[in-house]
C-alpha cells in the first residue's frame, strides 16, 4: 500500500492540474483570478517556516473543488508550500483512507510534514459552506422520488453559481484551511 507521501511524489503540481483541467477550468481560474488573500503576513511567514507540503485528492468535475483548489493554491503560493494532486477516481485506495461520513467526498487536503508523515487534513468543505449545502439538501425529495435527480441537478447548479460568485464563500474556505494549517504548525 502506497503512503500519502508516495501519492504526493507521483502527483502532478496543482498548477499543472489546473492548467490541464477538462471540466470547470474556466470557473476555477475565475476564482483564482478574483480571490484576494487577506493581509496575513504573520500566517504566511509561519507557513514558510513550517516545512509542510500538501496533497489534494480531487477531480475536475467537482464543484466544491472548482472553488476550493484555487483558494488553497493562493495560500500555498503565499506560504511557499508545494502542492500536488492525486485524482480520487484514478486510485480509490487513497480516498478510502480519508472518507467523510463514509463517503468519498472531495476535495480533501492532506497536510504532510518534511518527513512525509500525514500531520493534518482538511475538507471537503468549510463549516459555513457545509451549512449552506445542508440547507439545500434538506429540501431535496427522497432519492426514490422521480423528481430527485432533476432537483439535485438544480441544487448543484445553484451551488456552483454561488461558489463562482460569492467572495464570502471563498473567505470561509480560506479561514477554515488557515485554521487547519495553524493547528498543525502549533501542535
Amino acid at each position: 500500500m502506497k503512503t500519502e507521501q508516495q501519492y504526493y511524489e507521483e502527483g502532478q503540481t496543482l498548477q499543472d492540474y489546473m492548467d490541464n483541467m477538462s471540466k470547470l477550468k474556466e470557473e476555477s481560474f475565475t476564482v483564482l483570478n478574483n480571490f484576494q488573500l487577506p493581509d496575513d503576513a504573520t500566517f504566511f511567514n509561519q507557513l514558510k517556516k513550517a516545512d509542510l507540503h500538501l496533497l489534494i485528492i480531487t477531480e475536475d468535475w467537482c464543484g466544491d473543488a472548482m472553488m476550493i483548489n484555487p483558494v488553497v493554491r493562493k495560500i500555498a503560493e503565499a506560504g511557499d508550500l508545494d502542492v500536488r494532486v492525486a485524482l480520487r477516481d484514478a486510485d480509490t485506495d487513497l480516498i478510502d483512507r480519508h472518507l467523510t461520513n463514509g463517503g468519498r467526498a472531495i476535495p480533501i487536503v492532506l497536510i504532510l510534514n518534511n518527513e512525509g508523515e500525514l500531520v493534518g487534513k482538511w475538507g471537503p468543505r468549510a463549516p459555513e459552506v457545509q451549512e449552506i449545502v445542508d440547507g439545500y439538501r434538506i429540501n431535496l425529495p427522497e432519492k426514490e422520488d422521480p423528481a430527485f435527480q432533476e432537483k439535485q441537478k438544480e441544487m448543484i447548479a445553484t451551488l456552483q453559481d454561488r461558489y463562482l460568485k460569492e467572495e464570502a464563500l471563498w473567505n470561509y474556505v480560506y479561514q477554515s484551511v488557515k485554521s487547519s494549517l495553524l493547528n498543525v504548525i502549533n501542535a
